[in-house]
């Protein structure tokens, strides 16, 4: 694979065994390519600029800035990259915290291998990834705190895009909600992004956030 089609990746962890193993890991796969490395959110902020990845790899505890503050700081400063967090929490207010600072991807530390490349992959290409059994918990916490908005807005969508965005908002990946349909990820892709341009929405976690407050997931909340 040619160097200027690899996935550009920086790597953010206190730990250098941690991030020495990612970047193993990642230049094994063979279509990434890591650019640069943090141990602190501080250095993250400031090397990320530098380098301008497609994403961050970031750990959320760290002495001084966390992960939450420094995604936050990259992300208003680089809107285009893509963070993932990499952590050993599985508290649903650090999930909540990372995507409210513009995480994309959430996965815990014990990840195997297979796994955490698929996930990086997927956040490249625009996917929400986080825990699937939490998400719906933690943004209805939020609907909880902002009420719930007028359910007719989502007059606006067919039953097709309704659908995909429900499944979508529940977790799952372009791929899953793909064959469920069966059809091509790259139509979900699409379909997400026309969902976007319809309802103005700019971001992926703006997405669920919508369909959240608009009660399209209360029957998971409820556990229906």
């Amino acid at each position: 694979m040619a160097a200027d089609s690899r996935i550009r990746v920086m790597i953010v962890d206190d730990h250098s065994i941690v991030r020495v193993g990612l970047q193993q890991v990642l230049e094994h796969a063979g279509d990434f390519e890591v650019v640069g490395h943090a141990s602190d959110g501080e250095e993250a902020v400031r090397v990320a600029i530098e380098v301008s990845p497609d994403v961050v790899i970031m750990d959320v505890m760290m002495p001084g800035k966390d992960g939450v503050e420094a995604c936050r700081e990259i992300m208003e400063s680089l809107p285009e990259v893509r963070v993932m967090m990499l952590t050993a929490s599985t508290a649903e207010d650090a999930v909540v915290e990372a995507v409210a600072a513009g995480a994309t991807g959430y996965l815990q530390k014990e990840t195997d291998r297979e796994r955490l490349l698929s996930a990086v992959r997927g956040v490249v290409r625009g996917e929400l990834l986080l825990p699937a059994d939490v998400v719906t918990r933690t943004f209805a916490a939020l609907r909880d705190n902002t009420g719930a908005e007028d359910t007719t807005a989502t007059a606006g969508l067919t039953p097709r895009e309704r659908e995909i965005l429900i499944a979508f908002s529940r977790g799952m990946s372009y791929a899953q909600i793909a064959e469920m349909r069966e059809v091509k990820a790259v139509t979900i892709r699409n379909a997400i992004y026309g969902i976007q341009q319809k309802l103005a929405v700019r971001s992926m976690q703006g997405l669920v956030l919508w369909c959240v407050r608009n009660g399209l997931l209360d029957d998971v909340v409820s556990g229906g």
